[in-house]
C-alpha cells in the first residue's frame, strides 16, 4: 500500500509540479478549445496523453528506447508550441470534429514525448527493482488525476471569463493559446539544438 500510495503522489506531482510546468503548458494548449459539455472528449485527451506517457516510460525503464535529453528538451517545448498553434488557426471552428480529431492524435503522440522527458527520474525511482509494471501504472494513475485537476480548473476559468466577462470562445482560445506561445518560445529557444 505504501509503494502505491507513494508512485501515485509522485506521478501526481510530476503534473503538478510548478518548476517543470511544461506539462501543465501543454494541457492548457489542448483542452482551452473545450468546455464542460466535451468533458467526454476531454477525458479521451487526457487518457490518451496518459497512455502515450506511460507507453514511453515502460519502454524506457525496460531500455528498449533510450532518445537524448537533449532531442527530447527540444521536441517537449514544441508539441506545446504546435498544439497553441493550431489552436489559434482552428479557433473559428475549435468544436468541429477535425480539431477534436487532431488533438486526439496531439494527445497520444505527444504524450509519448513527454514521457522519454521523466523516463531518466523514473528509472532512479524504481531503480533495479524486477517489478517496474506495477509502478508504472500506479505512477499513470497519479498523472491522470492531477490531469483531470489541471483540466477542470482550466474549464473552470474558461467558463467563468466566457460567461461572466463576456468573452467570446474564438477569443478565449486565441488569448490563451497565444499566453501558451509566448511562454513556449523562450523554452524553445533556451533548448534549440542546432
Amino acid at each position: 500500500m505504501d509503494n502505491l500510495i507513494f508512485f501515485v503522489k509522485e506521478g501526481f506531482f510530476h503534473v503538478l509540479d510548478w518548476r517543470a510546468y511544461d506539462h501543465v503548458l501543454f494541457l492548457i494548449a489542448l483542452t482551452v478549445v473545450y468546455d464542460f459539455k466535451n468533458w467526454k472528449k476531454i477525458f479521451w485527451l487526457i487518457t490518451l496523453f496518459t497512455i502515450g506517457h506511460t507507453i514511453s516510460l515502460v519502454l524506457a525503464a525496460y531500455n528498449v528506447v533510450s532518445v537524448s535529453k537533449v532531442w527530447i528538451e527540444f521536441l517537449i517545448p514544441l508539441t506545446i508550441f504546435v498544439t497553441a498553434l493550431v489552436n489559434i488557426f482552428y479557433a473559428k471552428t475549435a468544436s468541429k470534429d477535425t480539431k477534436t480529431n487532431t488533438n486526439l492524435f496531439f494527445a497520444l503522440f505527444f504524450g509519448l514525448i513527454h514521457g522519454l522527458g521523466f523516463s531518466g527520474y523514473f528509472k532512479m525511482l524504481i531503480g533495479s527493482s524486477t517489478t517496474k509494471l506495477i509502478p508504472l501504472l500506479e505512477f499513470a494513475l497519479g498523472v491522470e488525476l492531477a490531469q483531470v485537476v489541471i483540466v477542470i480548473l482550466i474549464l473552470l476559468l474558461g467558463f467563468i471569463f466566457q460567461t461572466i466577462f463576456r468573452f467570446s470562445k474564438r477569443d478565449w482560445i486565441l488569448i490563451i493559446s497565444s499566453i501558451v506561445i509566448g511562454v513556449t518560445i523562450p523554452m524553445l529557444i533556451n533548448n534549440w539544438i542546432w
